[in-house]
């Protein structure tokens, strides 16, 4: 039965009661069969999914201490046998060996109370739109976070040094700056994330050491996407291979392009069209494989224009008015590391182990997407709009049950009642200057594509690749 025709409780029902309501909601299409614990453990697949989200949701200021507020309101909330296993320890070697069979079980869950309970929101412009982007996470300065997230040390120039007679002075001040710079950086974790444009929720996300791959990371997440998903991402994101990736697998993309990317206009079956342009990089055409074809928009940025193609090439399909629309959705995805780092407090993981780091990660990620969907799923019955929620106010009230989980609620204090506040006040406010916002670096210009006419030559290469490939089809 959908979440919107469930009604809401109601009487002197104690915060746990309603945690327990929540909970149930989230894990009710959650398959745990893949998740077998040996005869003797205390914990169960589903008792450790919840509790392990409760303590993504805890703001205590340690990991055993969160686990310890979370087993409490799992006691009092599941039913859970008091035997249950209360040490930390056992807690995140339990969830060291079962988090990604744990996680994937409610992704699936979450993915599908998206598409179901917000149904109205999962489709922009007539696309399932998905924003990517990548960012850092901090974690603590130890032997194992840095042997498993520290980036591998560049390789050192074989370019001899044109002055040979530094003084020693300067020799000095340049080993004292590199160790204050090596003292100041900390391990960092690398995570893209897939975010979805109608409803502000991840959809997926990929972790790795510092200086990991963003379009690797986002190939390995196409197969997750809804076909006929369109993929939406700035200037990063550009390439050959990325693209016919997502190409082919039945999604298509919208990216920013600029100075270091090359287009060709009037090659094969673009010609009849200005606003067609191909990708076709040299290499590629070397190696036999087919131009790209897309959509060039141009759209008037603050300083200068900004250009961005579509492989969406019927105007009627998405008109240019609606490609830079979804391009300034994907501002989106900084609000939600903003919110991530900040207001739910991820922007430095506890976890002094690397494996644990990962797990905490994938714990806090899947807790905020499990708390955002449930709240917005909550206000989209009084027709609050994504964009008008307060994910602190969200925080507050789902943190606020879980302090006060033994007792009933007093008037305006359930937790319903505080969900029914988290949004964000109408104030216009004059100057954005003390907001917490992210702020916006300021955009260094990327340049314009280069854009040229096809010659000849490459035309008729296009034309000969083209027909090869029908005779291949035709075989």
């Amino acid at each position: 039965m959908p979440h919107q025709d469930q009604p809401r409780p109601t009487g002197p029902a104690a915060h746990h009661q309603d945690l327990r309501v929540v909970l149930d909601w989230l894990t009710a299409d959650a398959d745990f069969t893949a998740v077998g614990f040996r005869g003797t453990c205390t914990w169960s697949p589903r008792g450790l999914a919840c509790t392990a989200l409760l303590w993504a949701w805890s703001d205590e200021a340690t990991l055993v201490d969160r686990f310890a507020a979370a087993r409490k309101v799992a006691l009092a909330s599941l039913g859970l046998d008091e035997l249950t296993a209360a040490s930390y320890q056992a807690f995140t070697k339990l969830l060291r060996a079962w988090t990604a069979a744990l996680v994937m079980a409610l992704v699936v869950a979450l993915r599908h109370r998206m598409q179901q309970d917000l149904a109205q929101r999962f489709t922009v412009a007539g696309y399932a739109a998905f924003g990517v982007d990548g960012s850092r996470l901090q974690l603590p300065r130890t032997a194992s976070n840095e042997g498993r997230f520290s980036a591998p040390p560049k390789s050192k120039s074989k370019s001899k040094s044109k002055s040979k007679s530094k003084s020693k002075s300067k020799s000095k001040e340049d080993a004292a700056e590199a160790a204050r710079r090596k003292k100041s950086e900390c391990p960092q974790l690398w995570l893209t994330t897939a975010f979805h444009l109608g409803t502000g929720l991840p959809w997926d996300w990929r972790l790795g050491p510092t200086g990991s791959s963003e379009r690797e990371h986002l190939r390995q997440m196409l197969g997750a996407l809804p076909a006929g998903a369109l993929v939406v991402a700035d200037a990063g994101f550009v390439g050959y291979e990325t693209w016919e990736a997502v190409l082919a697998g039945g999604r298509h993309l919208l990216v920013r392009v600029g100075a270091n990317v090359r287009l060709l206009k009037g090659l094969g079956h673009a010609r009849r069209r200005d606003d067609l342009v191909s990708l076709w990089p040299d290499e590629q055409a070397a190696r036999g494989r087919p131009p790209l074809v897309l959509r060039l928009v141009v759209a008037r940025g603050p300083r200068h224009p900004v250009y961005l193609v579509t492989s969406v090439l019927d105007e009627a399909a998405l008109p240019g008015r609606r490609v830079v629309e979804l391009y300034r959705l994907r501002w989106g995805v900084e609000l939600f590391y903003r919110h991530f780092k900040q207001a739910f407090g991820r922007r430095k993981l506890r976890s002094h182990r690397g494996d644990n780091a990962e797990v905490e990660a994938a714990w806090a990620l899947v807790g905020l997407w499990a708390l955002g969907l449930h709240g917005q799923s909550e206000l989209a019955r009084d027709a609050v709009p994504a964009s008008a929620i307060s994910v602190a106010g969200l925080l507050r009230a789902y943190r606020g049950a879980m302090r006060e989980h033994r007792i009933a609620p007093g008037p305006g204090e359930s937790l319903w009642e505080r969900l029914s506040v988290a949004v964000i006040d109408g104030y216009r406010r004059s100057s954005k200057a003390s907001r917490d916002y992210p702020r916006r670096k300021r955009e260094q210009a990327i340049g314009a594509p280069e854009i040229r006419a096809a010659t000849r030559l490459e035309s008729e290469r296009a034309e000969q690749i083209k027909n090869e490939q029908q005779k291949r089809l035709t075989a």
